[in-house]
């Protein structure tokens, strides 16, 4: 069963000149992790708005667990839980204040959201900061409490915009874990993210979204297969750099390619660190001493370089989402 369904949905600033969404379609399995991966301005954020029914489209449809989202956005809000790239939190209150305050603005009560809320601060280990004003928190801790603050209802789909935006990288690892938590309870998740290593650790599928459109979807696997998969990366003294070139190009069974400007010589290979190790050891057989040697896994451009030919790079879209304070 689809938990979220997105049908050629079209969204436009400036009087059209500005395509944020190009009849985009995309949807998500009941229990799993979607995530929506692009560069700023790819037309991450407005879908996720479109779907949990803070902005309109042109037009096109959508529906998140069975409700239509531009028809009755009320019974869509009860089932749902969004965290933004921004914490968005008070920072005057406490984060127990403000756990409460999200729990009776969804009308659970005062008793319900008082239990709620310490329910949700032990869960993302916020017991002990609970009284404590927000503006007093570190960066992860804030994203926790806005995550815990999306979940005050027990949302059965949960939309995420990039939530690890800022957090350092232990930040991010306890986030990660966080969500995967989330997801083994059975929640239904779309994230979006700019990082491939993220949708990696957490997407069951990837859709790859440019310019409003969905250009790729697949496991992780499967793309990483479609930009190439690993790279071998070699620098050597430049006396040594043809015959480097004829031992990568024999281990990888790819014609080796050459940075002279960083005498960096790279090509792909299937076999990740067997490969490494091959070339090591014929390297140390030519008597050629390696400056530096490596394997490259994809990243974010080069997904993009591979599908679009350009690489991540803002665009007028969040420009034009800026102007308006949507970002």
């Amino acid at each position: 069963m689809k938990s979220v369904i997105a049908e050629n949905l079209v969204k436009t600033y400036d009087k059209g000149r500005v395509r944020a969404l190009d009849d985009l379609s995309l949807d998500v399995e009941e229990g799993t992790v979607l995530s929506v991966l692009g560069p700023n301005g790819a037309g991450k954020t407005t879908t996720v708005r479109i779907l949990s029914t803070l902005m309109r489209p042109d037009s096109g449809s959508a529906q998140v667990a069975g409700i239509d989202v531009i028809k009755n956005p009320e019974k869509v809000r009860e089932v749902i839980g969004l965290s933004g790239q921004y914490a968005a939190v008070d920072e005057i209150l406490t984060g127990y204040d403000n756990l409460v305050m999200f729990g009776e603005l969804y009308h659970l009560g005062k008793k319900q959201a008082v239990l709620r809320a310490n329910e949700l601060l032990e869960r993302f280990s916020l017991t002990e900061a609970a009284k404590r004003p927000i503006k007093t928190y570190s960066g992860g801790m804030r994203r926790r409490l806005d995550l815990a603050a999306s979940l005050i209802v027990k949302p059965k789909v949960l939309f995420l915009d990039e939530p690890t935006t800022g957090l350092d990288p232990r930040g991010r690892q306890e986030m990660w874990g966080v969500i995967q938590e989330l997801v083994k309870g059975g929640v239904t998740l779309l994230l979006t993210t700019q990082y491939l290593e993220e949708a990696d650790q957490l997407a069951d599928e990837i859709a790859v979204i440019d310019t409003g459109k969905v250009i790729a979807r697949g496991t992780s696997d499967a793309l990483k297969k479609q930009v190439g998969g690993e790279r071998l990366e070699v620098v050597v003294e430049q006396t040594h750099v043809a015959k480097t070139m004829e031992i990568v190009s024999a281990v990888s069974g790819n014609k080796a390619t050459l940075d002279e400007g960083l005498r960096l010589i790279s090509a792909p290979v299937s076999t990740g660190s067997a490969a490494l190790f091959e070339v090591l050891k014929a390297l140390d057989s030519a008597g050629i001493h390696a400056l530096d040697v490596g394997l490259k896994r994809p990243s974010l451009d080069d997904v993009f370089l591979s599908l679009t030919g350009h690489a991540a790079e803002e665009k007028k879209v969040e420009v034009a989402e800026k102007k308006r304070g949507r970002k």
